[in-house]
């Protein structure tokens, strides 16, 4: 049993990033259950107060990774790597692809009431969410799920630790786009003024 975890531990350190459940099986020739007993053993290693990494489990994978507490000396040896700035609309557009996966963007803009051509093309470039295939339907529009990243971003292991939404959450979300359509429309109209005064 040492002998696997030194060679899972050699795999995760030496990927980097997240090794599925079944390339770990293929590479040990080992099923489930002797995988899970092996990386709860892995776990609870990282798990002692002096250790400077953590084994962190998503929903098929697990990836080594440096522990938050060692975060403040880590930056000062490294740039300060940069965090997606979500805005509030983004996150509303987030939430609704979390919460509504797979999903499009017809669907995501009849919840919201507005376009979220922008949100969405933003929330792709962080790589917080991907295309996952076109819905059976006239025009078949593009789906959009949750990626990895956005797990590990939000610190959960899978989309069942994300919390319950309520009904209310999301006739907020319709309430605050009819606030943005509103802005919109008072701005392109002062703007109209201005320009018709100019010329008067």
């Amino acid at each position: 049993m040492k002998e696997k975890l030194a060679r899972i531990e050699g795999i995760l350190f030496s990927m980097g990033t997240s090794v599925s459940k079944r390339q770990l099986m293929e590479a040990l020739d080992i099923g489930e259950d002797v995988l899970e007993y092996l990386m709860d053993q892995l776990k609870r290693e990282y798990e002692r107060a002096e250790r400077g990494i953590r084994l962190r489990e998503f929903e098929d994978s697990y990836q080594l990774c440096t522990k938050q507490e060692c975060y403040e000396s880590l930056i000062r040896i490294v740039n300060h790597p940069k965090k997606p700035k979500l805005t509030d609309v983004m996150l509303e557009t987030l939430s609704i692809i979390a919460y509504k996966q797979p999903v499009t963007k017809q669907e995501i803009e009849a919840i919201r009431g507005v376009k979220c051509d922008h949100p969405v093309n933003k929330l792709l470039e962080y790589h917080l969410i991907c295309e996952a295939g076109r819905l059976d339907a006239v025009g078949r529009p593009i789906l959009f799920k949750t990626t990895e990243d956005f797990l590990r971003c939000f610190g959960v292991s899978s989309l069942n630790e994300l919390p319950a939404i309520q009904e209310e959450t999301i006739e907020n979300f319709k309430a605050e786009a009819q606030e943005e359509i509103s802005y919109v429309l008072e701005d392109d109209r002062t703007a109209k003024e201005m320009e018709e005064e100019s010329y008067g």
